[in-house]
């Protein structure tokens, strides 16, 4: 009983009983977490019956068998180990001490648990840094999943059946987004509807039908619980009713596809995108392209550059502005209101749906980010998209974030593209571009870089920041301050001075007595050395901010005190608008109240001069000229109102207590000094911001996997032009269509021609001065009659109609969802309707000579995002640089500014060219012959040309590294004997 029966031993936790009750038909409460004699018998008896070929062993990769364990659980697993851990230690102190002189806190000591908490989320493989990129990476790595990780599998161990899609993956788990590489098929991510249940397995939601019939309820299901069940998929034709049109319905059982009658379907599909994930669904015509280019596209647009002016794409798949709300980086209105004021940097709404008499303030301010750094140095910039006395809902966007326009996901641009080799310059997948996008800053980007200079009290003395630096021109100062940290808005370049710093250089630690010298007298000059924070290679923008840091009991500096103030000074302003709010909401439930009624007693003020005489009718007037503390004496005769007008004013001085005790909080909390660690004095941060315009070497990527590299960027007059004199943006390579079999980004593009031309339309008729039910007719002409869209344009006002029209100038935005999009007829109509060519080619002409190309060219509008790949972060040169210490080589990469490796087939290469003296050089002086190097050196100062190459440091490595082995190796040189 105490081995197998004892709770204590063991735990199959209620997921281990639950399998159990599944496997073997039990019904055994979920509580019982220990085996039972039964468990037992019938495990026995199941082994034995597949030992005679009866019954079949479990599916390890089904999704019945694999969990989830969230961060929750992980960390209830490391907290337990920390309990333990004190537990151990509480034992030991009380077997060592006195039990009668023990305290609770001699016996508990809680640092091994927060130890253990610390390590979990500092260094787990699983605590991971946010990927910041754009809205759609944020969304994706929160909604991942990994095979990966403590109690996992590794990527050297697994094989090719845990990778491989699986047919319980329907809905769960997205069959196409997942790395390439050696992760592929290990981590994973979710699909778009799923969510992981209580017990940690993957469900997925379906609408039951009973005889044929949709009841129009929608419940979960997990892996096991689908089984047996029927499954019609969510385009499965229906009537008006909600019946199942068709006699023979396509479906699945059991992870087969079968055909089946009406009467057998028990579930059906919620949509046709619940089988991808949020990346894949975010695919126009999907269902064209080829899975491996599918997986690109949708790893791509996790990468795509948050631009300086966003465009939402014309053809999209209608889950944009559901990723970009969901994303949480616009702002959303809280509660329903009216705007009060807009500016760039906070919105101020007055709520409703607070009644006269509640407590609640009426105020909402929202202050937006402005211009942060995200973990990939991308920028965070939040600005607002409504104007002052706009009426909001709650749950509406109000402020547009990152890569998001209009409250819609804005990953990149819409450009004319046309499908033609040119000049060769799109060969290789390489990018043709016009000069247009650089002038209009099309795909210009913005991005912050943080540089950190921190002084540190040292064994020589304390480091300075300071702008007294030995040995620098006043040239290089004149971007400082006072305190030596560089201003706001100075323009700086590779090289600059951001913060000085000086370190004391002392060869020999100081007496107390010359420490006390020093501080009397100051310091020598040649003392210290230079150890300021210089802007790096590569980077050159725009001072946008400082942060000053101190240690809590130390002067602050005039810096820390100025960037204090203006800190204060906008709380305050945050403060008193509130209050401004607060109190005319109290004033106009005054009025109300006191509208045609006189006091019965005089108003003074706190010296006693008289406000308002008694039997004076209290006005809106009157009111304003009151100070809100003369309010409660305001006595009408009438103990109802003046009960009333009681309760208002005390809510008034609570309410107004309330702001004042935050925003005081607020004030306390930034004025203390920051918590810095052991042995740092003061820290500084300098903001960096870059612009990043297109450049040759930046890499473009459409949504279907179709990525290349800018080859040249040509002026727009030889660009090709369309017949009526429109010139392209981007000239793409048509061999990069056929074999990669994404087929999506022709259709994409045939249908953006479409919108694009429409949208051209509409703005023609505005010209023209169209009215409302002319616009109307035309846009519900557009979207289809029968359309739902076409329901909500007639529910519009025309002026309503008219600002819509307004916004669809730059093109008509078209839906195409999932596997459930735009068919081949479909664009042609749309083709028809915009009067342009349903082949979607036409004839070109060259910007340069004038002539027309031989042939018809696909031409259209495709969306396209500029990648994190930029080359200014990927160009690097190495002048003099730092060394290895061992081998005397250049180190490698652009971190550590190091050289560029010669392999042994660039070795071969050289050889192969008989290039003796080139080769010999690379090996010896360019290289790890020490006093080689030397000699060149001085013989390129005196202006000499002598080469004399001597031994490479990598020949004695090699030497010491065989004598460690116990070779006895030496070098002789000629003459010499052993």
């Amino acid at each position: 009983d105490n081995l197998f029966f004892n709770p204590d031993r063991y735990n199959l936790s209620r997921v281990g009983r639950l399998k159990l009750n599944y496997k073997f038909g039990f019904d055994q409460p979920l509580d019982n977490t220990v085996l039972t004699r039964q468990d037992i018998m019938e495990t026995v008896r199941y082994l034995l019956e597949l030992r005679d070929g009866r019954g079949q062993t479990d599916d390890i990769d089904h999704l019945g068998n694999r969990r989830v364990r969230s961060v929750g659980e992980l960390l209830e697993n490391q907290y337990q180990i920390g309990l333990k851990r004190m537990e151990r230690s509480i034992k030991e102190r009380m077997s060592m001490q006195e039990i009668e002189t023990l305290m609770p806190h001699d016996l508990i000591n809680p640092k091994p648990v927060s130890a253990v908490v610390k390590e979990f989320f500092g260094s787990s493989q699983l605590s991971q840094f946010m990927d910041q990129t754009n809205p759609l990476s944020e969304v994706t790595h929160k909604r991942r999943l990994s095979a990966l990780g403590p109690g996992g599998l590794t990527r050297e161990r697994a094989g090719f059946e845990v990778r491989d899609v699986h047919n319980t993956h329907y809905g769960r788990i997205c069959p196409i987004e997942t790395p390439e590489g050696p992760n592929i098929g290990l981590i994973a991510s979710l699909s778009t509807y799923a969510r992981v249940n209580e017990f940690g397995f993957v469900e997925t939601p379906y609408q039951t039908v009973k005889n044929g019939k949709l009841t129009g309820e929608v419940r979960y299901y997990s892996a096991m619980e689908e089984e047996n069940h029927v499954i019609a998929q969510a385009n499965a034709p229906l009537d008006s009713s909600g019946r199942l049109a068709s006699d023979q319905i396509s479906a699945r059982r059991n992870g087969e596809f079968v055909i089946v009658r009406p009467e057998e379907v028990d579930l059906m599909d919620v949509s046709p995108n619940q089988l991808v994930s949020v990346a894949a669904a975010l695919i126009p015509f999907l269902e064209n392209d080829d899975a491996n280019r599918a997986l690109m596209g949708s790893n791509m647009q996790r990468q795509g550059v948050p631009l300086l002016r966003t465009a939402s794409p014309l053809v999209g798949t209608g889950l944009e502005r559901v990723v970009a709300r969901d994303s949480g980086v616009c702002v959303v209105a809280k509660r329903d209101g009216v705007v009060e004021s807009v500016d760039a940097s906070r919105i101020v709404v007055r709520a409703f749906g607070v009644s006269g008499e509640e407590v609640g303030s009426e105020v909402d301010i929202y202050n937006l980010e402005k211009f942060q750094r995200s973990n990939q140095n991308t920028c965070l910039n939040q600005k607002p998209i409504v104007q002052k006395g706009d009426r909001i809902k709650a749950g509406d966007v109000i402020a547009d974030g990152p890569a998001t326009a209009e409250g819609e996901l804005a990953l990149g641009q819409n450009v004319t593209v046309a499908f033609m080799p040119w000049g060769g310059y799109n060969f290789e997948d390489s990018i043709l571009v016009s000069e247009r996008l650089l002038k209009d800053d099309t795909y210009t980007s913005i991005h912050i870089e943080e540089l950190e200079c921190t002084a540190r009290d040292t064994k020589l003395g304390k480091e300075e920041i300071t702008r007294d630096i030995p040995n620098v021109s006043e040239e290089a100062l004149k971007n400082l301050d006072e305190s030596g940290i560089v201003r706001i808005g100075a323009e700086v370049h590779p090289g600059d001075i951001l913060v000085g710093k000086i370190t004391p250089k002392g060869e020999t630690q100081l007496s107390p007595e010359e420490k006390l010298l020093r501080a009397i007298f100051g310091e020598k000059a040649g003392d210290v050395r230079d150890t300021s924070l210089r802007v790096p290679p590569g980077i050159s923008g725009t001072v946008i901010n400082v942060r000053v840091f101190s240690r809590k009991g130390v002067d602050k500096d005039e810096r820390t005190r100025q960037i204090e103030d203006s800190e204060e000074a906008r709380l305050l302003k945050d403060q008193n608008d509130e209050i401004k709010i607060i109190t005319d909401s109290a004033l106009k439930k005054l009025k109300k109240l006191l509208k045609g009624r006189k006091t019965t007693a005089r108003i003074t003020d706190s010296a006693g001069k008289t406000l308002v005489s008694k039997g004076q009718e209290v006005t809106e007037e009157v009111l304003r000229m009151l100070p809100p503390a003369a309010w409660k004496d305001i006595h009408t005769g009438n103990d109802d109102v003046d009960a009333k007008i009681e309760r208002i004013v005390d809510n008034y001085n609570e309410q107004i207590e309330l702001v004042k005790m935050i925003f005081g909080d607020k004030i306390n909390r930034m004025k203390r000094g920051d918590e810095l660690p052991p042995g740092v004095i003061k820290q500084v941060r300098v903001f960096v911001a870059i612009k990043r315009k297109l450049s040759v070497g930046d890499k473009m990527a459409g949504r279907h996997g179709n990525k290349g590299v800018i080859s040249r960027i040509l002026p727009e007059e030889d660009m090709p032009y369309l017949p009526d004199g429109t010139p392209v943006d981007v000239v793409l390579n048509p061999l990069g269509v056929p074999s990669r079999m994404n087929v999506g980004q022709v259709l994409e593009t045939h249908l953006g021609w479409a919108a694009r031309e429409l949208g051209r339309q509409i703005e023609r008729m505005l010209e023209q001065g169209a009215g409302a039910d002319a616009l109307r007719k035309f846009l519900k002409d557009v979207y289809g009659k029968k359309s739902e869209t076409a329901k909500v344009i007639d529910e519009m006002s025309n002026a309503d109609v008219v600002r819509l029209a307004r916004k669809l100038r730059g093109g008509v935005k078209l839906a195409s969802p999932v596997f459930d999009g735009a068919k081949e007829a479909d664009i042609k109509e749309l083709l028809k309707k915009a009067n342009l060519p349903e082949s979607g080619q036409t004839v070109l002409f060259d910007g340069r000579t004038g002539l027309p190309f031989r042939h018809p060219v696909t031409v259209g509008t495709m969306y396209v995002m500029k990648l994190h790949h930029l080359v200014d972060d990927k160009i690097h040169a190495r002048s003099i640089g730092p060394y290895s210490l061992v081998t005397q080589q250049p180190l490698g990469g652009k971190a550590q500014f190091g050289g560029q490796r010669l392999g042994e087939m660039e070795v071969w290469a050289m050889e192969a060219y008989g290039a003796a003296y080139t080769l010999q050089e690379f090996i010896t002086v360019k290289s790890d012959d020490v006093a080689g190097r030397t000699r060149t050196y001085e013989a390129i100062v005196k202006g000499e040309h002598v080469l004399e190459p001597g031994l490479p440091e990598a020949f004695n490595v090699l030497v010491k590294e065989l004598q460690s082995l116990a070779l006895d190796i030496e070098l002789l040189e000629e003459g010499q004997v052993a």
